[in-house]
């Protein structure tokens, strides 16, 4: 295998920026500490770097569009945090927040500086704050991990990232391995700070070597741009393939057959003919990753949305619904609050594990925590009921301001054979109670759960394509709308909509 090259900040820079384009906005550090050695140091350090400081910052355009771009120089001390660092970092920070700026950041760092110890451990607090005040006014923030990312340079801003990815083979870990072994005498286990291993259990987006980086934060920023109130309106009036006028599957069990279908468009189906700008997200972020649930960035007809959907298929195979995935898709709330997005949710599953892992794990805590998120979510919300809609998996994701069913899509909390096995005691009953529950589009919609109802001409299966975009088309047409509508007056819209369910 080929060794990736380290890049310098410098050069990454030079990678991720229009030629030419970057400006410094670097003044000389003041160091707080006096000690004669340590400022030799600094000074060889300096000239060993070609920097005056570990952290590097300024502006510059990608694809014509102003980023504020923060990167360690690990030549300097290891990339190490000092008071100094740390306070380019919050300047530079402070200064993309006051002029409305997304930001790149990225570490290649041993973490805080130990010549000047406590006070330089503690200003990692300040640091976090300083993400935390730019992301609170809706602005991009994005993370590039590069080889090593470690300690508190990563504990602070290197964590906080709302698209986080990483150089290939990079060492990321809180701990240092040469630490551990130190304080242990024994070696930390291998393969486990690695970029690799922190991607699979869902703790960054994925691994992306330096040359890929520009092109995905272009991307990104692309998707992010909101369109104007024109663009709204004229989307919001245009519904295009998708048929307004259908009043949902009348054969319940027709449907249940036919959602089931291995060859059935699903969730990869939808991104790939109905969105644009795709930018894949993985994992809760917190060492869970469950392939049965993607989230993503995607737009829809010019719409920018956080997606978050179940894939049937894996679900089935191989990784049946569990807690994980629910606490994945709370991340996708959370994400959707934070960058100011509307939020789509898509659901099609066989239902929830039952496991002992999905016990102890708490599903049913996760189900309910799902509920409340997303009955008092901050944005506008759109659910998809694009196929099978099993229990509580299938709820946890339900609730939103608009939700849109396929025709041959189904609700109910329990397979039909389930349900059937509780009243019968056999699964014989299956069409009958499917029928008599009122789990079919067509009953979704008399009853108000569903608003709308895309046309499969006559089976999804056999027109994928053309299926895709015609729900694509009504996706993008129900965020036009709901953007369009007052944030207050569409929570409290959403609150008496669940309120008058049954009533």
């Amino acid at each position: 295998m080929t060794a990736t090259r380290r890049y310098s900040a410098a050069e990454l820079i030079e990678l991720v920026a229009d030629p030419q384009s970057f400006q410094s906005w670097d003044t000389p550090p003041e160091q707080p500490l006096a000690n004669p050695e340590y400022l030799a140091e600094l000074a060889a350090a300096a000239e060993k770097s070609g920097v005056d400081e570990s952290i590097v910052s300024g502006e510059a355009l990608i694809d014509g569009r102003r980023v504020a771009l923060i990167a360690c120089e690990f030549r300097f001390l290891a990339g190490s945090v000092g008071l100094a660092a740390a306070e380019r970092f919050v300047r530079a920070m402070e200064r993309a927040t006051s002029e409305g700026l997304p930001v790149l950041a990225s570490t290649a760092s041993g973490g805080t500086r130990m010549q000047e110890g406590t006070l330089a451990f503690v200003a990692m607090v300040k640091i976090a704050a300083a993400v935390a005040v730019h992301q609170a006014e809706g602005l991009p923030y994005f993370t590039y991990l590069r080889h090593p990312s470690t300690g508190g340079a990563l504990a602070s801003f290197g964590s906080l990232g709302q698209v986080t990815v990483a150089e290939p083979g990079a060492l990321v870990g809180f701990l240092g391995p040469r630490v551990y072994e130190a304080l242990y005498d024994e070696p930390f286990p291998e393969g486990v700070q690695s970029a690799e291993n922190l991607a699979h259990h869902g703790i960054i987006d994925g691994v992306l070597p330096p040359e890929g980086l520009r092109d995905v934060i272009s991307r990104t920023l692309r998707l992010l741009e909101p369109p104007t109130h024109a663009d709204l309106v004229a989307r919001a009036a245009n519904p295009g393939t998708a048929d307004d006028l259908h009043r949902g599957s009348a054969d319940t069990w027709d449907s249940v057959t036919r959602s089931r279908n291995p060859r059935r468009p699903g969730l990869r189906e939808l991104l790939r003919f109905a969105a644009t700008d795709v930018v894949p997200l993985s994992g809760t972020g917190q060492g869970e990753r469950d392939p049965g649930l993607s989230l993503c960035l995607a737009r829809f007809g010019g719409v920018p949305a956080v997606v978050v959907g179940q894939d049937r298929r894996a679900q089935r195979s191989h990784a049946p619904l569990g807690p994980g995935a629910l606490r994945a898709a709370r991340r996708a709330m959370h994400l959707a609050e934070e960058l100011r997005l509307p939020l789509v949710t898509v659901i099609d599953t066989p239902g929830a594990a039952l496991s002992q892992d999905a016990e102890e794990g708490g599903l049913a805590r996760e189900i309910a925590h799902c509920l409340a998120d997303l009955t008092t979510h901050r944005g506008a919300t759109l659910s998809v009921i694009l196929g099978e809609g099993t229990g509580g998996g299938a709820l946890a994701i339900l609730p939103a301001d608009r939700t849109i069913a396929a025709e041959h899509a189904w609700l109910s909390p329990l397979p039909p054979e389930g349900a059937s096995a509780i009243v019968y005691r056999d699964i014989a009953h299956a069409a009958e109670l499917a029928e008599q529950q009122g789990v079919a589009s067509g009953k979704l919609l008399a009853n108000g759960i569903v608003d709308r109802v895309v046309a499969e001409l006559p089976d999804a299966t056999d027109e994928a394509r053309e299926f895709c975009a015609r729900m694509g088309d009504a996706i993008s047409q129900e965020l036009a709308t709901l953007q369009l509508q007052r944030a207050p007056h569409r929570r409290s819209r959403r609150f008496e909509r669940y309120r008058k369910i049954g009533a």
